[in-house]
């Protein structure tokens, strides 16, 4: 697997815990631990048989079955096996050693009686106590060696080991910490990175281990009911620093971002205690040419396949989106317990499920100024837009091709935009889409951004009409969206265009501090942070949007972009690559 970055996300300024707690193991802890990884084997073997299975039908010689007995017989003759040269060699060392002891007995008794004996040269080294040291290194043996400085007598100013490591974890107040989901010779990792405005300054603070190929971000402040969760004896906490993880597994974790070395998140989301496997069943014997696998039956209470796309919500702050390639729409609830008994029940699992898309759903999001409403993109070339207490009551569009990336306008509330994999861009206006897809539903405005998918978009909530999008074509562009005086029509153009190094371009999204500061990654597992500001077109198009929000911009040492140098710059997956 080649090594990526899938996705990134910011965490705002002064909602990390300045001084991080390190992960404890308790006997709370413990339990809860142990009982995710009694999942995870009961997990595993369920797979195993069903693979075991698989394969006897589809005729394939399976481990345990006809052709045992030759192997063990095999086995009987490998024990038995000599290998002469090695015997050969064992021989010649053992007359060497019996030839070296002869010579020793030897050499012991021509010693005798040599003269040398009155010298007593074997008890030359030993330390003479009767006689007083003398000479400039008399007090050598004061030179004692200690562990370290608390236990040397001499020193007086000791080291204070704790009080070193909690300056390194600390963060300040005016420092961001910008979150990386990161997969690297078939390790997938989150990476939390210190960013820090003023200094220009980006460093890794601390990383935690994924079981799985990550695929989407959504950073939350809710603390989720788990049971780890604080004791009855103090107050629960109603505000945290969290990320929300989705994998090619269909289950979501929850992370704390002020943990550091944790082992296991804090929640997990759609796993049930007894879960069915999540390996395929083949179809046929393999012989014919191979079919597409069939759906896998969906639940109500948990997702069946990947999860695609989170989003939280920040009004109804307990409450999260997810979009699944099982077709389905999922809506949890963070503050019951995540625990799923069999294929769920009635107060189990998610909070509501929704089959508004015939393929893989693979952008949603929250509206903003409607809390309820929400938005999804599928692989069936549609987008809909519903209120999750009424979905049949939605609306919903046909966009030509298959849906890489969806944003809400944060400047109106009935605006969206979308990104196809055919390189184009669209803009809705909610209000005037259909309910029935077979009528047309044409688009406010259509820009071709990218040559190739456009898989990454972003909307500046600092600058109204600030547009980012990146592309397979390793491109990031900074659009202006402006309407023109007396209609309702959108002017596009381009602010200005770079390619950061990152490769083709995965994610893109704004600061949620800084009005031009944007952070971009890709196939090149490289994350970059750009200051748009530095470009003296982009100061010309956005400083006087810049100037009514009373922001000035300033000169940057970089030139304008920040990262981090990589042990090795060229990733196996991308030899060939700028070909």
């Amino acid at each position: 697997m080649a090594s990526l970055i899938s996705c990134v996300s910011w965490v705002k300024r002064g909602v990390t815990a300045r001084n991080p707690e390190k992960y404890i193991l308790d006997d709370k802890e413990l339990e809860r631990v142990s009982a995710l990884a009694h999942i995870e084997l009961e997990d595993a073997k369920k797979e195993l048989e069903r693979a075991h299975k698989a394969a006897e039908s589809m005729g394939k010689r399976v481990e345990g079955d006809e052709g045992d007995d030759d192997v063990e017989e095999d086995d009987g003759d490998d024990e038995a096996w000599v290998d002469e040269d090695e015997e050969s060699k064992d021989d010649n060392a053992m007359d060497e050693d019996v030839a070296m002891d002869e010579d020793s007995d030897l050499s012991k008794a021509e010693g005798k009686g040599d003269g040398l004996d009155e010298y007593n040269l074997e008890d030359y080294d030993d330390d003479d106590d009767g006689m007083p040291a003398m000479g400039p290194f008399s007090n050598i043996k004061g030179l004692t060696y200690y562990r370290n400085n608390d236990e040397d007598p001499y020193i007086t100013m000791k080291e204070d080991e704790d009080d070193d490591e909690r300056k390194d974890l600390e963060v300040l107040p005016t420092d961001n910490l910008l979150v990386i989901a990161k997969t690297e010779d078939e390790v997938s990792q989150l990476e939390i990175y210190v960013y820090d405005d003023s200094e220009e300054n980006l460093y890794v603070h601390h990383d935690l281990m994924l079981p799985s190929f990550p695929l989407c971000l959504e950073w939350l402040n809710f603390p989720p009911a788990s049971s780890s969760s604080n004791s009855s004896e103090s107050p629960a906490k109603q505000f945290g620093n969290y990320i929300a993880v989705g994998t090619l597994d269909p289950e979501i974790e929850i992370w704390s971002l002020d943990t550091v070395e944790a082992m296991y998140p804090d929640m997990v989301l759609g796993r049930p205690d007894k879960t069915a496997a999540h390996v395929p069943m083949p179809l046929g014997t393999g012989k014919k040419k191979r079919r597409k696998t069939k759906h896998r039956e969906v639940s109500t209470a948990h997702h069946v396949d990947a999860v695609l796309s989170l989003s939280w919500n920040k009004t109804h702050r307990n409450l999260l989106a997810s979009a699944s390639a099982d077709r389905t729409v999922k809506l949890w609830d963070l503050s019951r317990s995540p625990t799923i008994s069999g294929e769920g029940e009635e107060g189990q699992g998610a909070l509501r499920s929704f089959s508004i898309h015939k393929d893989k759903v693979q952008a949603v999001q929250w509206n903003d100024k409607e809390p309820s409403v929400l938005l999804t993109g599928s692989y069936d070339r549609t987008v809909r837009t519903f209120d999750s207490r009424a979905p049949d009551a939605g609306v919903g569009a046909v966009v030509g091709a298959d849906v890489e990336a969806l944003r809400w306008d944060p400047w109106e509330a009935h605006s969206f935009y979308v990104s196809l994999e055919n390189g184009m861009v669209l803009n809705f206006d909610a209000r005037t889409l259909p309910s029935n897809l077979s009528t047309p539903s044409p688009a406010r405005f259509t820009l071709q951004a990218h040559d190739g998918a456009v898989s990454a978009l972003d909307i500046n909530p600092h600058i109204r009409g600030c547009i980012a999008t990146g592309g397979t074509d390793k491109i990031v562009k900074i659009w202006n969206v402006t309407e023109d005086t007396g209609s309702s029509k959108r002017q596009v153009s381009l602010a200005t265009s770079r390619d950061l190094g990152v490769g083709k371009v995965f994610s893109t999204a704004w600061s949620p501090d800084d009005p031009l500061t944007l952070a971009a990654a890709g196939s090149k597992a490289k994350v970059q942070v750009w200051d748009v500001g530095a470009n003296a077109g982009a100061r010309k198009v956005f400083g006087p949007k810049l100037a009514e929000l009373g922001r000035t911009l300033r000169e940057r040492e970089s030139g304008g972009v920040i990262g981090v140098e990589s042990d090795h710059e060229d990733s196996s997956g991308d030899e060939g690559e700028e070909d």
